[in-house]
């Protein structure tokens, strides 16, 4: 790796440092915290599918923006909207308020969200091969989620002790906090590298030329959008099962008020995280194709869920818990890195951003529906029934594996493969 290339990884690791101890704070407490302001649970996981809502409402005009305007001005702008949104879900928590303002609430942080993902991955990867880097991308981003891990390890833990010692507000004012601090660090640090904002004087038009070719490129290119379409099945089950552990392993605990067992069971999902970013490359030199680590993840993923929801053992749960989140944590920087080798730069943002539209989709119609069948039949049953959906997903992985793109078969030598192949 060369000089510059090594700074931009600095940076990168930096940025995600910051974000992810931030917004991890909250983590291991949001759906006590929820359910703590007077919430059900159907109510609990529907704000959270408000917050995909909004995820799936902005995801594709932030990430023109980040096309548009620059990946910079787009981090920016979301330190300071995931901010403002989460004092605002603090003072919701204080006066009790009504749902109704849960939701709209949770479609801005959503929002907020949306102004970083597509944003930073396009950034990091431009600037990479700006500065003269050829390898794989895997081995980056797994230390990315790393870093991730880390960041989450420390912030879960502090927020659930935190919660315990004080309130359940406290952890979402310390994520107001960090996310200002942050806010000065990328102004300094960011700049755009390796691509060149086209800002336009018209933004209608160069919104429809960025989002036409954003299509071109995502969903009319059948490997991408194969991987995109397993996308909904796969995140929206994840999301549902971070947050829907914290209730779950509490109530087999049998401490309702133990907060800082939801903070653990955040923190064992971080360390998954890191272990399996350091995994990623080498699972990836493992086999021949990208898409065989993504097949083997979901489906030994679902089943780990269905073990999940037979589970009655605080332990035993535990130790399910940290498996699954090890597989998904060791499928991931395969799954960005097959879909980056296979995007234009012009087109990287936006396109990572449908990517994540995909994703969030699935979060609002599978939270609610999983959050009822959590009230009908208990926790444990939801699980296993999410297990099940994400196995949906692997006939579309099958398809983009079909497809025979050179993504699939990149390794960690040699150049990058052209977008278009």
């Amino acid at each position: 790796m060369t000089g510059p290339a090594r700074r931009i990884q600095r940076i990168y690791l930096t940025l995600t440092l910051g974000n992810t101890l931030a917004a991890s704070f909250i983590w291991g407490i949001n759906t006590l915290f929820l359910l703590d302001a007077g919430l059900s649970n159907l109510e609990a996981f529907a704000a959270n599918a408000f917050f995909t809502a909004g995820m799936v409402l902005f995801e594709v005009p932030t990430g023109v923006i980040a096309d548009g305007w620059g990946r910079r001005v787009s981090f920016l702008l979301g330190t300071v909207t995931l901010a403002v949104s989460t004092y605002l879900y603090y003072l919701l928590w204080q006066f009790s308020s009504p749902f109704w303002m849960w939701a709209v609430v949770s479609v801005l942080l959503g929002l907020g969200f949306t102004f970083f993902s597509g944003a930073v991955e396009a950034w990091l990867v431009d600037a990479l091969r700006f500065s003269g880097y050829e390898g794989g991308l895997e081995a980056v981003l797994g230390r990315g989620q790393m870093v991730q891990g880390i960041a989450m390890l420390a912030g879960s833990v502090a927020g659930g002790v935190i919660a315990q010692a004080t309130n359940l507000g406290v952890p979402f004012l310390l994520r107001v906090g960090v996310l200002l601090a942050m806010f000065v660090v990328a102004f300094w640090l960011m700049r755009d590298v390796g691509f060149t904002p086209e800002r336009s004087s018209h933004p209608l038009r160069a919104t429809r030329a960025v989002l036409s070719a954003s299509i071109e490129n995502g969903l009319k290119n059948p490997p991408v959008r194969y991987v995109m379409l397993a996308a909904p099945f796969g995140a929206g089950v994840g999301i549902y099962v971070f947050y829907a552990l914290q209730p779950y392993l509490l109530e087999l605990f049998g401490d309702p008020r133990a907060y800082s067992v939801a903070g653990l069971a955040a923190a064992m999902v971080a360390g998954s995280q890191v272990l399996g970013g350091w995994l990623a490359p080498r699972v990836r030199r493992l086999v021949h194709k990208r898409t065989t680590v993504l097949i083997l993840s979901s489906i030994v993923g679902a089943v780990i869920l269905v073990a999940l929801g037979f589970t009655r053992v605080f332990w035993v749960a535990l130790v399910l818990l940290a498996l699954w989140a090890l597989v998904a944590s060791a499928g991931t920087p395969v799954r960005q890195a097959y879909l980056n080798d296979m995007i234009a730069s012009k087109q990287r943002a936006t396109v990572l951003s449908f990517d994540s539209l995909m994703g969030s989709t699935g979060g609002v119609v599978v939270q609610p529906l999983l959050g009822r069948s959590a009230d009908v039949y208990g926790y444990a049953a939801s699980l296993a029934i999410g297990g099940v959906v994400e196995l949906i997903a692997v006939p579309f992985l099958l398809a983009s594996r079909r497809q025979r793109p050179r993504a699939d078969e990149y390794s960690d030598s040699g150049s990058a493969p052209s977008p278009s192949q």
